[in-house]
């Protein structure tokens, strides 16, 4: 049994991703998470779209219910060895319960 899940949104057609590619995305997370030996922990998956456009590209980790939104690689680096490997947050990479849609994804 997994401790953690990690849901990657791949709907790269709406959102911008980093390299423009969620599915890229999700194949680097997955290899970064094996390559630190979490792989038997963590399990990192695709999903659709989590209705959070605007708010920049979007990973969620479950048990948790964290929602992290990254610009590059090295966010996700950061929120895989900050959140992922030693159980803490990356404050600045959250989006917040009270954050609002911006007017685009609302409208949208």
């Amino acid at each position: 049994m997994f401790e953690r899940h990690v849901f990657v949104c791949t709907s790269g057609e709406w959102c911008p991703t980093v390299d423009g590619d969620g599915i890229g995305v999700h194949a680097t997370l997955k290899a970064a998470v094996a390559e630190a030996g979490l792989a038997d922990r963590v399990r990192v998956n695709r999903s659709g779209c989590f209705s959070q456009c605007g708010n920049g590209p979007m990973v969620v980790v479950y048990p948790e219910g964290v929602w992290y939104h990254y610009k590059t690689t090295a966010d996700l680096d950061e929120i895989l060895t900050k959140h992922l490997r030693d159980g803490g947050r990356v404050s600045r990479l959250m989006l917040m319960p009270d954050q609002k849609l911006p007017e685009k994804a609302a409208s949208g």
